[in-house]
């Protein structure tokens, strides 16, 4: 009971910050293309590039198969939430590291330096999706209402990425090699994640390792209610979103608990 209450507690006072919440946010989006010539237009330009090249690979060197539609569609559902998933992890790593001077003069609930970031990251994300528009319009692909069980497999994938960012960033600013092994962690947990690929062409016997990890449930949810036109597999669903939200609520516990000491180790 008492945990539930400070669980209130600290949702009023991250109501209460919500001007600095949106200010950090707006000062991610801002900063971060500032002094270059085509700003914001890299967003758009990063995963374009990736995808094109990707796609020619995979599709045209390595053959690989892709639903009966073309590879860059195949490949797009599944990069562009990925990238959003890493790149919010990748920038949480050093938000408490790079915003030293906030926690050491003033007060506030220092998640909100992880949120801000995940909500700059979502605009980056919800910009890439124009890209995924072009392309569908351009191949003639046709949806239904199924895709709107986009939604609440994207805040399966927030909760999930936000429990993640928020050990990651703590545990970064007590060892500062979780920077760098996260960036290894990443590369091998992208190709164990069927983005690239279908489940189907990952050996039988290994597939297990897709029911172990939690992206490939969420980017397969994604495939099958924007390609396939149906529900996702709403059992896999069900267990993602109960892990997601479980494995948030001890990351936030386990960031609250470490935060007296971040003044220190800033």
């Amino acid at each position: 009971m008492e945990k539930i209450k400070k669980g209130f507690k600290n949702l009023k006072l991250l109501i209460f910050y919500r001007e600095l919440l949106f200010n950090l946010a707006y000062r991610e989006i801002n900063q971060r293309y500032k002094q270059s010539i085509l700003g914001y237009a890299w967003v758009i330009l990063n995963p374009l590039f990736q995808l094109l090249v990707l796609s020619f690979v995979f599709s045209t060197i390595f053959r690989v198969s892709s639903y009966n539609v073309p590879y860059i569609i195949f490949l797009i559902i599944g990069l562009l939430p990925w990238n959003f998933f890493t790149q919010s992890l990748s920038s949480s790593a050093n938000a408490l590291v790079s915003n030293a001077s906030l926690i050491t003069k003033i007060y506030f609930p220092r998640e909100i330096l992880i949120y801000a970031t995940i909500i700059a990251k979502a605009v980056d994300f919800f910009y890439s999706v124009l890209i995924a528009i072009f392309f569908f319009i351009f191949y003639k692909i046709s949806v239904n209402l199924a895709i709107l069980w986009v939604i609440p497999i994207f805040i399966i994938q927030l909760f999930f990425t936000a429990g993640l960012s928020l050990i990651i960033s703590s545990f970064n600013l007590f060892y500062r090699d979780i920077q760098y092994l996260l960036n290894l962690i990443i590369q091998i947990w992208f190709y164990l994640t069927p983005i690239i690929y279908p489940v189907e062409q990952f050996p039988e016997k290994y597939r297990f390792i897709f029911s172990l990890n939690p992206m490939s449930v969420i980017i397969n949810g994604y495939r099958q209610v924007i390609l396939g036109g149906k529900a996702p597999n709403l059992n896999s669903m069900m267990v993602a979103a109960v892990f997601s939200i479980v494995f948030f609520g001890i990351a936030y516990l386990i960031f609250k608990k470490q935060e007296g000491e971040f003044a220190d180790y800033v």
